[in-house]
């Protein structure tokens, strides 16, 4: 896949004001850690993650999301009238039906001429949204459009922990596959996409490639479908087998991701991966021949934030003055399931807007 016209003209993001430590959820373990006779602190040993963030238990993903979309347009000067598509790309939503983006779409006034819909892919949500609006673009159907996800961990760590105290049947080998549960963090963020020429405060997107290796897609499963404010949903995963399959979904797809943006490695000059934790980005550094100087992370203090990490990290990085003008920059993204995408921008200055959650919610 290629592009020539498409660009990010700006990012909103919306963090959460509740921080818990690692060492916070171990202690809240610690009839599981007595029984199994597990020693604290290597849970942050294992992921490298110190801690993450969790939104209030009455907000809804909806909620988080209006507001990143309102910094997102804010940021790259756009009106909602120039908006034509608009995409919820989160796992987390607020109903089954309707979408969660009819709501988002409702609060942002945005035109009844803009097309509304939901789309979820694990951690990749948000750039599959991109790729769908990017094509959008490039065909002429649309001018601008936005892609936002908000995550919300909360439920789904406080479901694990409650099952790993409560089940007196586990042992130390049958924890291992609730260990990524306790990894998982809350964020939201939007991207603002829209024709390179409209600003020159952008990055523009180069291409980009995606794969799917289905065949691996009983490694990271939930029991069941939930959505909503009461989302209490419980994992199941392999993450060794998913870190291994997963590097090598990777490894296939950063071989089409050169050949179709016309890069060499050593010519990118930053990357930004999916947010794992420490041993999933050394293995997919080392397997892709990139330097892991030149790799942004937020894990250690976000922890795993699905769709949102990738997306959070870049607008973490743009924020903090990491890129430089011309920077080749790779969206390397991997998710359960198993599939990949990899996206590239030609980096020049992409204004950003965040805010922490707990000023009030977004009418």
């Amino acid at each position: 896949m290629k592009y020539e016209k498409t660009a990010l003209l700006g990012i909103g993001y919306t963090l959460p004001a509740e921080i818990v430590s690692t060492a916070q959820l171990e202690e809240r373990l610690d009839p599981l850690y007595q029984r199994l006779r597990l020693p604290a602190g290597r849970l942050e040993l294992m992921t490298g993650i110190q801690q993450r963030r969790f939104y209030p238990p009455q907000v809804l993903p909806g909620d988080v999301s209006i507001r990143s979309c309102r910094q997102a347009l804010d940021a790259a000067q756009t009106t909602p009238a120039q908006i034509g598509c608009l995409i919820h790309a989160s796992v987390c939503r607020d109903h089954l039906e309707p979408a969660t983006a009819c709501r988002v779409h409702h609060a942002l006034n945005l035109p009844a001429s803009c097309q509304v819909f939901d789309l979820s892919n694990a951690c990749l949500g948000i750039l599959n949204g991109v790729i769908l609006i990017a094509n959008m673009i490039e065909m002429g159907q649309i001018r601008a459009g936005i892609v936002v996800g908000s995550e919300s961990g909360r439920g789904l760590v406080e479901t694990t922990i409650r099952t790993l105290n409560q089940d007196v049947t586990l042992t130390r080998q049958s924890i291992k596959d609730s260990v990524a549960s306790l990894t998982i963090g809350s964020a939201s963020c939007a991207f603002v996409l829209g024709l390179s020429s409209a600003s020159s405060h952008s990055a523009r997107l180069v291409g980009g490639a995606a794969r799917s290796h289905s065949q691996w897609n009983q490694l990271c499963q939930s029991q069941h479908d939930q959505a909503g404010g009461e989302f209490q949903p419980l994992m199941s995963t392999d993450s060794h087998e998913l870190m291994v399959r997963g590097v090598e979904t990777g490894v296939a797809t950063f071989s089409e991701f050169l050949h179709n943006t016309g890069w060499e490695r050593e010519s990118m000059a930053r990357t930004v991966c999916h947010q794992v934790g420490v041993a999933h980005q050394k293995l997919m550094l080392e397997s892709l021949g990139l330097n892991p100087e030149n790799d942004h992370t937020t894990f250690p203090w976000l922890g795993n934030t699905g769709s949102a990490a990738l997306p959070v990290t870049l607008a973490d990085a743009a924020e903090k003055k990491v890129f430089r003008a011309g920077d080749r920059t790779g969206l390397l993204g991997i998710g359960s399931g198993i599939n990949s995408v990899m996206l590239g921008l030609e980096w020049n200055d992409v204004p950003v807007a965040g805010s922490t959650w707990g000023e009030g919610e977004p009418s």
